[in-house]
């Protein structure tokens, strides 16, 4: 074996397991498998255009030298981003911890307890310091959070708002300039009307629904809104607040003026810079509004026993249920970075993050003291960490700044903004001042050490107390926090476990050495508005990962900006519109989607101001050509676009294909390919040679970002040549093409620093690779469907009754011994497994995906455990429920009760193989009472013994 080859240690099956498994297929060879498997006009001709792969210590020593390229200056540019301090302590148990980066979105509530405290932990911080009702687990940035709220509020219309057509939404131009450009994007397809302009000059006119006011400002300045939010409530204007998370611990939270939502971003709760993220945002708002906030909620419940119980919460709000209904098409959260901030919160409890923000405020004070003093000009008349300050010459104050590793925000030729942070020292603000007095040719004066004025008014500090509840008030030492973070983490089963075999979600090894550059500082600690020779190591990455992408999908240019999947449905759809505008065809505005997609898909096109017209699926799951071929002629001078997932979500490589996308062309439409299952893809065939426009990638999925217990994502643009110049733009540093749509992120290049994991996983693998990596996926979806041939019926195959790289099981037949699909997802909990994807894109069934990465050992643990549970099944009678599936999973507590009625022994509730008690799993809870939780909604650390007995 050689011990240097990465896809030996990424793929997880050998040489020796191959014939075995040819066997069971019952091919000859990998390559008749593949024959069978993709139709053979679509197959590539040559192999990817990629260098070979190197080994794990060639790519970190690689990375190593492109980090020296990175120059890491003190920044003090602000606009959202400020250097933060991770808590070793964090890092070390959260952020490099497979048991909480490789876990998946937790929907199933009994196996993720522990991400789920984490969430809840999370929730209540922002609640608390935002002063609002209720808060969600997180949004993908500050940005795109302001948007849905304007989204949100838009909904929120009244009878008479909406019967008088107000659609005038009004931004406070304090906004920081990123979230401008996102909210321009998001407005016009929706019919909104931005008007940017001075808070305290509104008129409060009936044509207005909503406003957004930043807290503080862009530039520091800290109003207060009390009045203007007053005469905004008498007016029947819903106001939102996009607020600095570290200000309201010593400002008043904006929820005591009774706004409807206040946004930002947690980053400087100890989440690296990144050049730009991953970070996780926060969305609060009234209770009243639960129904329409954006995004996963988690809420308290109990289980079966009557215990508390923590789940995601208010599940008909998603996107896939509300489909082309919903308002937004949110489906990643920043799960990973949230609970690291919520972690961040635990760690320094409320006294901490006190002395953090007084210490940020006093060194923001005594250098306003000693500029003034030196005759600068400070322009805020209030401000927590950010000011304002007049100088003769930026230019030159820039050349003396970076002559010492600073960085300033330069707002124009006079004016310049600071923004401080808890990493800033004594010696840093020395450094700072002698700036400005080098730049100015001033000599420094001898101060004495007066008392600092006041910086906040007295109306603007906060009296309310905040983040009382015990976990905030518990765990300050690193033994203690350490034990805690273990503590949940035993609650949950990630992939460090066992094999998650989810369908469509392609849950992958995530490769240490992918992993480990993250905590390099010379990555994390680049803001995302720095010069560009400061950042020629990330720009050399992120330029050659979107080559990388150019050569996998066969297009012509990439955008990384879009930070989820989702995100890159609607910014794929967003340069399609941009597209046909520009040839004069604005009108086009229909958008085909099969009735088997993904339920973002038409959410991001109602987003993206398209209709959506739905096409049937066939008996076999694939796009029924006939009604396809009649909505197309139907809507032939308004269409738009077709969305289509390849190989579809049924598992399958439709052999019609290309006669689909050359119908669209044909009628002047454009094709999106939802590249959700881009991992039965690479380097066998791609979405250019199917005769695809555009389409997103799951960076989290085929390209081995990990999903961190539902985010972060990543979702990249490839679009071909006619749709490059609409790539998008950032309105500070610019990208995208010539005639680039506004932002779709805060970020430029998005979550730069997960995109190294991307990067590192084609690095390593290379051209062949990444073939074998994906024939690895198709030969393991096909065996698990034959090695369950006859005890589970397959939904869908190929026309050579082959899978692609995931199947649908029907359980629909199981209901006939009073068993349900969700029964069996329970009991897999017993053997150990993550269940599959339930109930999609076909209720009641189960849809198996189990990547390249798994050996063949797990895998026929994985099918064995389905076996037995078939056995299970058919010892099941509709008429006797209390049965192992019907009780499952079965806890630790319930198994060593002293009390035991079930007909069925302790060894099969707990141990019904073998091999599972060499490393049982227990899960915390049984199942979850949805519905209580849903009727009793609770989403904050409230005492939970008062709840459950309420």
């Amino acid at each position: 074996m050689n011990t240097e080859v990465f896809a030996a240690r990424h793929i997880g099956i050998t040489e020796r397991d191959l014939p075995h498994m040819l066997e069971t297929i019952g091919v000859e060879s990998m390559e008749q498998l593949i024959y069978e498997t993709i139709p053979d006009d679509i197959k590539l001709k040559k192999p990817l255009d990629l260098p070979e792969g190197i080994s794990e210590h060639e790519f970190l020593s690689h990375l190593n030298s492109l980090a020296k390229k990175n120059k890491v200056f003190k920044t003090y540019i602000g606009l959202g981003y400020h250097e933060s301090l991770t808590p070793s302590v964090i890092k070390r148990n959260i952020l490099e911890n497979p048991g909480w980066y490789t876990a998946y979105t937790p929907y199933q509530a009994e196996i993720a307890q522990g991400r789920l405290e984490a969430l809840l932990n999370f929730q209540t911080m922002v609640a608390d310091l935002t002063g609002m009702e209720i808060a969600n687990a997180s949004l993908l940035d500050e940005s795109t959070a302001a948007a849905e709220a304007m989204n949100m509020l838009f909904e929120l219309r009244n009878r008479q708002q909406k019967k008088s057509g107000a659609v005038k939404f009004f931004v406070s131009e304090e906004i920081l300039p990123q979230t401008l450009s996102l909210l321009e994007t998001r407005a016009i397809p929706l019919g909104i009307e931005l008007v940017i302009g001075d808070h305290e000059k509104f008129d409060f006119s009936e044509e207005f629904y909503g406003a957004l006011l930043q807290y503080p400002g862009k530039h520091g300045q800290v109003n207060d809104y009390a009045s203007f939010v007053e005469k905004a409530k008498e007016n029947e204007i819903k106001v939102a607040v996009a607020a600095d998370i570290l200000s309201l611990v010593p400002l008043t939270p904006p929820g005591e003026w009774g706004v409807d939502a206040v946004v930002g971003t947690t980053q400087r709760f100890g989440i690296p810079l990144g050049y730009g993220g991953p970070h996780a945002a926060f969305f609060a708002t009234k209770e009243e509004y639960k129904r329409s906030i954006p995004g996963r909620i988690i809420g308290i419940t109990k289980d079966t026993d009557g215990n508390p119980a923590l789940r995601m919460a208010l599940q008909t709000r998603e996107q896939h249920i509300k489909r082309d209904k919903a308002t937004s098409n949110i489906c990643t959260a920043q799960v990973l970075l949230a609970v690291m901030a919520g972690m961040y919160a635990v760690y320094h409890g409320p006294e901490g993050l006190k002395y953090i923000a007084n210490k940020v405020h006093n060194n923001t004070k005594k250098l306003v003291s000693v500029l003034e003093a030196h005759g600068f000009e400070q322009m805020n008349s209030a401000y927590f960490d950010t000011v304002e300050v007049k100088v003769k010459n930026s230019s030159k104050l820039k050349q003396v700044a970076e002559s010492k590793g600073i960085n300033l925000h330069y707002i124009d030729e006079n004016t310049v903004s600071i923004s401080l942070n808890e990493a800033v020292s004594n010696t840093d603000v020395e450094t700072l001042i002698s700036c400005f007095l080098e730049s100015h040719d001033l000599d420094e004066k001898q101060l004495s050490d007066a008392q600092l004025d006041e910086a906040i008014p007295t109306n603007l500090q906060r009296q309310a107390p905040f983040m009382e509840h015990e976990v905030f008030n518990s765990y300050h030492s690193e033994t203690e926090l350490m034990r805690y973070i273990k503590k949940l983490e035993r609650k949950d089963l990630a992939l460090n476990q066992s094999m998650i075999s989810l369908g469509s979600c392609t849950m992958k090894l995530n490769a240490a050495s992918e992993m480990l550059p993250l905590s390099w500082g010379e990555w994390g600690n680049i803001h995302p508005f720095v010069p560009l020779n400061q950042a020629e190591g990330y720009q050399e990455v992120l330029k050659s990962l979107e080559e990388q992408l150019n050569v996998i999908t066969g297009f012509s240019a990439t955008s990384l900006q879009p930070n989820s999947g989702a995100q890159g449905e609607y910014a794929g759809l967003m340069v399609i519109r941009a597209y046909h505008e520009s040839r004069g065809e604005g009108h086009r505005n229909i958008c085909l989607i099969p009735a088997s997609a993904h339920g973002t898909n038409p959410a991001s096109a109602v987003m993206a101001g398209m209709k959506v017209v739905v096409t049937k699926t066939d008996e076999k799951g694939n796009i029924d050509l006939n009604d396809l071929e009649e909505k197309v002629n139907q809507h032939a001078e308004n269409l738009a676009a077709l969305m289509v997932t390849y190989p579809s979500t049924h598992g399958v490589f439709e052999s019609s294909i290309k006669q689909i996308t050359k119908l669209i062309h044909d009628n002047g439409g454009q094709v999106y390919m939802d590249g959700a299952n881009m991992n039965a893809q690479v380097g066998l065939t791609n979405p250019a040679t199917i005769g695809a426009d555009v389409c997103h990638l799951n960076l989290h999925k085929t390209f081995a970002i990990p999903h961190g217990g539902g985010g972060p994502g990543v979702g990249p643009i490839c679009v071909a040549e006619q749709l490059k110049p609409f790539l998008p733009t950032n309105p500070v540093i610019p990208t995208g093409g010539e005639s680039a749509i506004t932002a779709i992120s805060s970020a430029p290049w998005g979550s730069s620093l997960v995109c190294l994991i991307s990067y590192g996983y084609i690095k390593m693998l290379g051209s062949e690779g990444l073939t074998n990596a994906t024939k690895a996926a198709i030969l393991n979806a096909n065996y698990i469907k034959d090695r369950l041939k006859g005890k589970f019926d397959v939904l869908y195959a190929g026309e050579r009754g082959r899978a692609a790289h995931e199947m649908i099981i029907d359980c629909r037949p199981f209901k006939a011994n009073g068993i349900e699909v969700t029964d069996i997802a329970k009991r897999l909990i017993d053997y150990g497994f993550h269940a599959p994807t339930v109930s999609f894109p076909v209720a009641g069934t189960l849809m198996i995906e189990p990547t390249e990465s798994e050996s063949r050992s797990e895998l026929d643990r994985f099918c064995n455990a389905l076996l037995s549970i078939r056995t299970e099944i058919d010892e099941a009678t509709s008429d006797e429920t209390d049965n192992v599936l019907k009780n499952a999973p079965h806890t630790l507590a319930m198994v060593t009760s002293d009390s035991w009625e079930h007909p069925y022994s302790r060894e099969e509730a707990a141990f019904p193989l073998p091999y599972i008690a060499e490393n049982k799993f227990w899960p915390s809870i049984r199942r979850t009472d949805e519905a209580f939780g849903d009727r009793n909604l609770m989403c904050t650390c409230a005492p939970i013994e008062d709840y459950i007995e309420a």
